[in-house]
C-alpha cells in the first residue's frame, strides 16, 4: 500500500540532491507555543537548511484578529510569499524543528491559496540533522516572485459551518489534541478557555501519526489503521481541528497523502470555540 500524494512527501535525501534548482524553494516554517520562550526567527538565523526562508506564521496571518495566527487575506498572502520568492512555478519543500507540527499549516496555507506544488520534509529538521546534511547561517535573499493567491472554500471552514454540522452530520470532526485535553482532564494552556471539545467530535493526537522514534510519517498502511481506530471512515468528509489551526493541518496533510479529497480545516479551532461561551461542548 502506497500513499495516494506521494510527492506532497519528500525525504532528505531527496531534499540534498535538488537543494539550488531554480524551480525549488525551501521553508522553515517553525513555530513554538508561547509557553515555550523559544524564538523560531533566531533559531532559524543561527541554522538553517542552506537556502531555505523563513514563515512566519505569527506574522503572515490576520493580526486584526482576536484569534492567534488566523489565515491572512489573499492579498497579504500574496505579498509576504511574493517577498520570499514563494510564487507561482515554484515547488515549495517546508519543515519544521519539530519534525511535523507547524510545517503543515504552511502546506495547508498555500493549498488553500491555490499553490498545489508544496510538500513536506519528512521528519523534519530533526530527521535531516540526524542524517549529517548541511546546514547554513547565511540569510537568504531571495529575487521577489509572484503568487496568483486565491481562496479555495473547500479547504476552511468556521465555527457557524461545525456548529451546524453538529447537528447535520454531514462531516466528521477530528481533533488534533492530546487526550487530556480533548476530554477536559487537562485545562488548556490559554487564559480563559474552557476544556472539553466540540460536541460530536473524534480525537487522534497529531502526534500519533508519525514514528515517535524516527519522526517519519506512518507508511500508508499503518496511517489508514489509525484514522480508522479513532473512528475516521475514509470515504466521508473530514473537519480537523485542534488547539488554534496549527496541528489540524497535521491531520489534514495525513489525510491528503492517503488521498481523502474532501478534507477542511477550522481555522479558528479550540481558540475559538472553547473561548466562547455560546458555543456547546462535551467532556469526558
Amino acid at each position: 500500500m502506497q500513499y495516494v500524494n506521494k510527492d506532497s512527501l519528500v525525504s532528505p535525501q531527496w531534499l540534498n540532491e535538488n537543494l539550488g534548482a531554480p524551480d525549488l524553494r525551501v521553508v522553515d516554517a517553525t513555530w513554538f507555543m508561547p509557553c515555550s520562550e523559544r524564538d523560531a526567527r533566531a533559531e532559524y538565523d543561527a541554522a538553517h537548511i542552506p537556502g531555505a526562508v523563513f514563515f512566519d506564521i505569527n506574522e503572515i496571518s490576520d493580526t486584526e484578529s482576536d484569534l492567534p495566527h488566523m489565515l491572512p487575506e489573499a492579498e497579504k498572502m500574496s505579498a509576504r510569499a511574493r517577498a520570499l520568492a514563494l510564487g507561482d512555478g515554484i515547488r515549495i519543500v517546508i519543515y519544521d524543528r519539530h519534525g511535523l507540527f507547524s510545517a503543515a499549516r504552511v502546506w495547508w496555507m498555500f493549498r488553500v491559496f491555490g499553490h498545489e506544488d508544496v510538500a513536506i520534509l519528512d521528519g523534519g529538521l530533526p530527521k535531516w540533522e540526524a542524517e549529517g546534511l548541511p546546514m547554513d547561517s547565511h540569510p537568504d535573499a531571495p529575487r521577489e516572485r509572484h503568487l496568483s493567491a486565491r481562496l479555495n472554500h473547500f479547504l476552511l471552514t468556521d465555527r457557524d459551518h461545525v456548529l451546524a454540522n453538529i447537528d447535520s452530520g454531514k462531516a466528521q470532526v477530528l481533533d488534533a489534541r492530546s487526550k487530556p485535553r480533548f476530554s477536559g482532564e487537562e485545562p488548556d494552556p490559554r487564559s480563559g478557555i474552557r476544556s472539553g471539545h466540540i460536541p460530536g467530535s473524534l480525537n487522534l493526537p497529531y502526534f500519533e501519526v508519525s514514528d515517535s522514534d524516527s519522526g517519519l510519517m506512518l507508511n500508508a498502511a499503518d496511517l489508514t489503521a489509525k484514522f480508522e481506530q479513532a473512528g475516521i471512515d475514509l470515504k466521508k468528509p473530514v473537519i480537523t481541528t485542534c488547539g488554534s489551526g496549527i496541528t489540524a493541518c497535521v491531520l489534514a496533510f495525513g489525510l491528503h497523502l492517503l488521498g481523502h479529497k474532501n478534507v477542511a480545516v477550522y481555522d479558528g479551532s479550540w481558540a475559538e470555540w472553547g473561548g466562547s461561551d455560546d458555543l456547546p461542548i462535551e467532556s469526558v
